[in-house]
């Protein structure tokens, strides 16, 4: 079944923007929360970067299940201002690890991963760290990867 991504940026609702990062349990966790329940469902997975003002959301999953959940967002009340940065075909997904989940991120970092190139969801092989020509995915891998690396073996 072939796996489709979308990725955009938008400008947070003032109630959302105001409740700090969202870590006072207000409307941002609700959101998120009800999203999951939502793309469980639809097989969609993703990421949403917050900072503090503005959104970077990607999300993946089977055309169907993307098309219906990729409606809920732009419908929804939570922001405005909406620029899909891109649309497409992945080969495979690349962030299987939620159905939702919001992370805090640096203005500047979210400026830097909008403003990336998003063509074709590119993603070149071995490249962990944010670069000066780094592309869109591999910013948003970076962000997400110390939030999903599995916890170390090792012995003190």
């Amino acid at each position: 079944m072939p796996i489709r991504a979308v990725v955009y940026t938008s400008e947070a609702a003032a109630d959302i923007a105001a409740s700090r990062l969202g870590q006072t349990g207000g409307r941002l966790c609700g959101i998120v929360d009800d999203a999951a329940r939502f793309n469980r469902d639809a097989g969609v997975t993703g990421v949403l970067l917050f900072d503090g003002a503005r959104f970077v959301q990607y999300m993946e999953g089977p055309d169907d299940g993307l098309q219906v959940a990729y409606s809920r967002v732009l419908g929804a009340s939570s922001h405005s201002g909406l620029i899909e940065l891109q649309r497409g075909r992945v080969g495979q997904r690349r962030l299987p690890f939620w159905p939702m989940h919001w992370l805090p991120v640096e203005p500047t970092e979210l400026r830097r991963v909008a403003g990336a190139d998003w063509t074709g969801f590119v993603q070149r092989e071995g490249t962990a760290a944010p670069t000066t020509t780094a592309t869109g995915m591999e910013l948003l891998r970076a962000l997400v990867e110390p939030y999903t690396a599995s916890p170390s073996t090792e012995s003190p």
